[in-house]
């Protein structure tokens, strides 16, 4: 009978990439002529890519790419701040790491100055003066009008930039992808948009998003790696400083995949033929060298003999010391006898007092001892130096270093004590390289599974489909089916295996019997949003002869509307202006004479006083 094959185990090594210093890239020749080429910012949770909305090839893709995370220890200055890809590595730093986000919203508008400064610096520009290129920067849906209005101080205030354009990163994606399928415009469809703080669900309906059934859900990219890595370190308590965030993402994004089936899958993994063939085993690094290891007969002889001849030693050592102790001491008590021999009875008594002794017997006996203590002392030491091997330890009145153990304190201890196992014996040898390696099975599937339950880490809210099954209930049967007729997935959290084969089978199930939806995964759905945000500004340019362009805020719209005010296009969120009401100052009633009667004076001052402004109410007062 033929024997079954072993499965082959899956063995890989982290990859703990480094990055290294982007280059300072030179300001291109046509840069600012015949008019300036406008900057595209995919300011990301995650990633912060920037490039040139050029037409040539040279400028096809972003040239930065870098971490929206700034290393800036409390009390350092501007040019100690280390920026994205100028940390090689980010865990001996991830106490100090700063983001401009709160989620996806950016708050933190020191750090996304020093973001910027890192942007225009590597690009050529200085940004001393000013920044004469035209800005299109991605911002969150639905995004506060109070960071929109901080962002474009920031932009028209500190680097005096001639014209913004705002627009949502998962919509750039989608109007990219479509005008790549030759769909024509305008596009109805509903965006999944998956980064790393949160998920978005984005309808849109005829061009426009549609911000009243937008929603947000707060499970991603990072909720993912958190939850990986608290599995992980309950599952290997023993190398918990080993189990970094980063090796936890690069496990997420090389590693892992989402089950189209759950149930079915958890059930797969049940069997052990599935498991061994499946399982992913990361090799974390480690010495080999074992610390008490794999040792032979002669070693651990050899290394008894050093313990003995290091007890020997200390032994010696300490007898030497209270030799030399006992003699010191016997002849001061020698000298205070010779005092009551030659007669000085007052220093005698003294110095009997000193010692808490009573009487000269006392003294004598005292010396007596200490004399025999002497002589013995003198006697062991001789004998020590004489046979080696063999040592007395009743004087060691102070416990032994760590590690001498305690059979090796009796100098009668025998070597040959422990029995030695025959060497015909087969050992288990212990291996140290699987010792160090973590069996990556279940959480492969159950990390990424999150997205759909968050349930999984203990969070209260629903997932990605139920969430679009929520949205799609607030449309009419017919737009339900003009937007699930462009399913579009995006992001980079959706770049997982299987991501769209999931979506399509929740979505038959959710959608009637014999109803049709078609699922679309972007090309790029990290890198899309940058390629549709510059592909918007080609066909697009800010200035030129007409004093407003569609989607782009010049300094004069800053100024005359406010920092908080959009110019919407089609991948833009949708501007409502906040009209609050401001008080109307009153106007001061002249007072009457006739209406100052003596019956009814007073409250005729009443009605008066009650109409007047401030500055004219103190002077009546007064």
């Amino acid at each position: 009978m033929a024997s079954k094959e072993q499965p082959v185990c899956q063995i890989f090594s982290f990859q703990d990439c480094k990055t290294s210093p982007d280059p300072v890239y030179e300001l291109p020749s046509q840069g600012l002529a015949p008019t300036p080429i406008p900057i595209v910012i995919d300011n990301g949770s995650f990633q912060t890519r920037a490039g040139w909305a050029a037409p040539t090839a040279e400028f096809d893709s972003p040239q930065l790419q870098f971490r929206s995370v700034a290393a800036r220890s409390r009390g350092a200055a501007r040019s100690e701040t280390q920026i994205g890809n100028d940390i090689p590595s980010l865990e001996p730093l991830r106490w100090l790491l700063k983001s401009q986000f709160d989620r996806n919203v950016v708050v933190n508008f020191e750090i996304q100055e020093l973001i910027f400064d890192y942007v225009f610096t590597h690009l050529g520009i200085v940004s001393e003066g000013s920044v004469e290129h035209p800005i299109v920067l991605t911002e969150a849906p639905c995004n506060p009008l109070q960071c929109r209005q901080m962002m474009s101080e920031l932009l028209f205030e500190c680097y005096c930039v001639p014209y913004v354009s705002y627009g949502v990163d998962g919509l750039y994606s989608f109007y990219h992808n479509n005008s790549r399928r030759n769909i024509q415009p305008p596009h109805t469809g509903i965006v999944l948009s998956s980064g790393y703080q949160c998920s978005h669900i984005l309808p849109v309906i005829n061009g426009r998003l549609d911000a009243v059934n937008c929603k947000r859900v707060n499970v991603a990219g990072s909720q993912a790696a958190s939850y990986l890595q608290r599995l992980l370190q309950l599952k290997y308590p023993g190398h918990l400083g080993a189990i970094t965030l980063s090796r936890m993402e690069e496990l997420l994004h090389e590693h892992s995949y989402i089950a189209v089936d759950y149930q079915e899958e958890l059930e797969k993994w049940r069997s052990p033929e599935f498991y061994e063939r499946e399982v992913h085993r990361m090799q974390l690094p480690f010495s080999g060298k074992l610390p008490g290891g794999c040792v032979t007969v002669e070693e651990r002889q050899e290394r008894r003999a050093q313990q003995l001849r290091r007890l020997q030693e200390i032994n010696a050592r300490r007898r030497e010391e209270k030799l030399q102790q006992d003699q010191e001491r016997l002849d001061r008590l020698m000298a205070i006898q010779e005092l009551l021999e030659d007669g000085l009875l007052d220093q005698f008594h003294k110095n009997l007092v000193d010692l808490n002794m009573d009487s000269a017997e006392e003294l004598q006996s005292y010396i007596n001892k200490l004399q025999l203590a002497v002589e013995q002392g003198r006697q062991k030491l001789l004998q020590s130096d004489g046979v080696e091997g063999r040592t007395e330890v009743p004087e060691l009145e102070q416990p032994m270093d760590e590690g001498d153990g305690v059979a090796l304190m009796d100098p009668d201890f025998p070597e040959d004590t422990l029995p030695e196992k025959p060497a015909n014996v087969v050992q288990p040898v212990f291996n140290m390289a699987e010792y160090h390696q973590l069996f990556v099975g279940t959480e492969r599937l159950r990390c990424p599974e999150i997205l759909f339950q968050p349930s999984l880490t203990g969070e209260d809210q629903m997932g990605l489909m139920e969430t679009l099954q929520y949205v799609l209930a607030r449309y009419t049967p017919e737009q339900q089916g003009a937007l699930v007729s462009n399913v579009f997935l995006t992001g980079g959290n959706m770049q997982y295996p299987r991501m769209k084969d999931r979506v399509e089978r929740e979505l038959l199930a959710l959608r009637p019997f014999q109803s049709n939806f078609k699922v679309t995964m972007a090309l790029q759905p990290a890198l899309d949003a940058w390629y549709g945000a510059r592909d918007w500004a080609l066909e697009h340019p800010a200035g030129g002869y007409r004093e407003e362009v569609e989607g782009w805020i010049s300094r004069q719209d800053y100024e005359e509307k406010g920092g908080e005010y959009l110019s919407e296009h089609c991948a833009s969120n949708v501007f409502i202006p906040m009209n609050i009401a401001k008080p109307v100052p009153a106007r001061p009633i002249e007072p009457s004479v006739t209406a100052l009667t003596s019956t009814g004076g007073s409250a005729a001052v009443t009605m008066v006083t009650t109409g007047l402004t401030p500055a004219t109410n103190s002077m009546v007062s007064s």
